[in-house]
């Protein structure tokens, strides 16, 4: 890989940009393609399209260009310092998130129950700006508190955020709904929240919902922009 494209490759990583390297596998040419400088003109958008959306490498056309996927590493924030929180954090870590816990609530958000889990003790409209969101970062909100939660999915759902759930039955969601639609969050945004969160394994305890929402969100890490037939092939 030439100096200049290995520095750019290196900037997005900093930058948290996904970015592919294009390499024509019989003259070892190669370019990089950074997913936010654009690439509708590209001959290979539709290819482009499908590895920035799976994340997958590979080879294509017979195996003469190799596609190789840079994708930032996926973050989990948490609002809300619960019991659920306190079995997925460590679960999320292990499956390879970056994970952080927002919550204003010193008596909940607190070393001695999140001993190897940043934890920001602040209101999520005064934290998220400094956390930064963006396409490769999952919000999971669980206070199950308007006041800490709706800022937090409103902030997620305006920065493209790759998921967005929230913890409450169906009756509590469609209460939630009416507030974010009187915040301006429009229906569009307000169909992408994962609501009640987690995949439905009839989860009871904690654990179990931490392992169910975990599981949501992996799976639609790995899905984007993957259809129903490709997933099932």
């Amino acid at each position: 890989m030439k100096l200049a494209l290995l520095e750019r490759l290196n900037a997005a990583r900093r930058e948290r940009q996904a970015a592919i390297a294009i390499t024509d596998v019989a003259t070892g040419n190669a370019r990089l393609v950074v997913e936010a400088d654009g690439y509708a003109g590209d001959p290979l958008r539709d290819e482009l399209e499908r590895r920035f959306a799976s994340g997958q490498s590979g080879l294509v056309s017979g195996g003469a260009v190799l596609f190789t996927v840079h994708l930032p590493p996926p973050r989990l924030i948490i609002t809300g310092a619960v019991h659920i929180s306190q079995s997925l954090a460590p679960m999320a870590s292990l499956a390879g998130f970056d994970v952080t816990i927002v919550d204003p609530r010193t008596a909940f958000a607190t070393e001695e129950r999140f001993p190897a889990t940043r934890i920001v003790a602040e209101w999520p409209q005064d934290a998220l700006p400094k956390l930064g969101l963006d396409p490769f970062t999952a919000v999971a909100t669980l206070s199950h508190d308007g006041n800490i939660d709706d800022p937090a999915l409103i902030a997620a759902l305006a920065a493209g955020c790759f998921y967005v759930g929230a913890l409450g039955s169906r009756k509590s969601h469609a209460k939630r709904l009416e507030r974010l639609r009187g915040a301006g969050v429009g229906e569009t945004d307000l169909a992408r929240i994962h609501a009640p969160i987690g995949l439905a394994i009839a989860a009871q305890s904690p654990a179990e919902i931490a392992v169910s929402i975990l599981a949501d969100l992996i799976a639609t890490l790995r899905s984007r922009g993957i259809t129903a037939k490709e997933a099932a092939a």
